[in-house]
């Protein structure tokens, strides 16, 4: 049996009214259709709802046993309309961020303060993600938008924004030589080929390309690093270095998320430097995401002394 919400909705109003004149009024349509609807549903039940005559409509037995149950289905069936809008309304304005470790040096908050600028009502979600995926919740669609670092796997899947430039650091346990020869040095610097013989932290295999990137692939000559341990967090970095398994390649502007306590940071001459950016899904073309990307270009060009619009190609 497959009686519809608009049956039960108009039984409902007849009976209410017991009369179909008045319940047509307050249904919107017309009497003739709300009579032939409700007699297409006593026909589909197989038993009179109502008893008509000319000058009163009354309830049958059966449509006294129905009432209360069509009333609980028609006040369930609105709450169930109300969660779906409330859904609705949340999906739309909601903008999932995912990023592998906090990206700092203000970013958020200059991003969320021209997003909201242009859409007042949106709800930013930030999403960490492990180091594992260096798109930060893309690939699988758990993220909208993200911080990523640079290189990007699969790099034609995506469009994004260069929101900083830094130089590359390597950090060191606080005792190991380098950091001596760091402090005699006149930019106070060690040389990527020095580095060449220690042990190195790595992503995780399926980081990709974004691994050989921070073990500095294209600047070994082809020599193979030596991997001391594999690190999925920062504080796993961290550690690892502090513990003497390897020194780590990062970003100036993510030195302090390591450097503490018995590491320090110094930087090294012979590397590119880094890029962060925002980036998205190319097919993604919703409103919120091109208008984060849209503030992300803005920051990034207010950062490399640009000017940008808000638009997004």
């Amino acid at each position: 049996m497959d009686v519809h919400g608009r049956d039960l909705r108009y039984f409902t109003a007849v009976a209410e009214e017991l009369s179909f004149t008045r319940a047509a009024e307050k249904l919107f349509v017309s009497q003739p259709a709300l009579s032939k609807q409700i007699r297409m549903l006593e026909k589909q039940l197989g038993v009179e709802l109502f008893q008509r005559d000319r000058r009163s409509v009354r309830l049958t037995a059966v449509g006294r046993a129905l009432l209360p149950h069509a009333r609980e289905v028609l006040a369930v069936w609105q709450q169930a309309w109300a969660v779906v809008e409330e859904a609705k309304t949340a999906e739309r304005y909601s903008l999932v961020i995912g990023m592998s470790t906090s990206p700092g040096r203000g970013l958020l908050p200059a991003l969320r303060a021209r997003l909201v600028a242009w859409h007042p009502a949106v709800r930013p979600v930030l999403r960490q993600v492990n180091w594992a995926d260096p798109s930060a919740g893309l690939a699988d669609g758990s993220a909208d938008v993200a911080f990523v670092w640079l290189p990007l796997p699969d790099s034609d899947r995506y469009r994004y924004a260069v929101v900083a430039r830094e130089p590359r650091l390597v950090a060191l346990p606080e005792g190991h030589p380098l950091a001596a020869r760091a402090a005699s040095d006149p930019e106070g610097k060690v040389d990527f080929a020095d580095l060449l013989g220690e042990p190195f932290l790595a992503l995780p295999p399926e980081a990709g390309p974004l691994r050989d990137y921070w073990l500095a692939l294209d600047a070994r000559d082809g020599r193979p690093p030596r991997i001391g341990a594999v690190v999925a967090s920062a504080e796993e970095t961290h550690e690892a270095v502090a513990s003497g398994q390897g020194v780590v390649l990062l970003a100036a502007g993510n030195a302090p998320l390591v450097a503490r306590d018995d590491v320090i940071a110094v930087p090294v001459r012979g590397v590119s430097p880094s890029r962060l950016a925002v980036a998205a899904r190319k097919d993604d073309r919703r409103p919120l995401v091109l208008a984060y990307l849209a503030a992300a270009r803005e920051v990034g060009a207010a950062v490399g002394g640009g000017a940008a619009r808000p638009g997004v190609s």
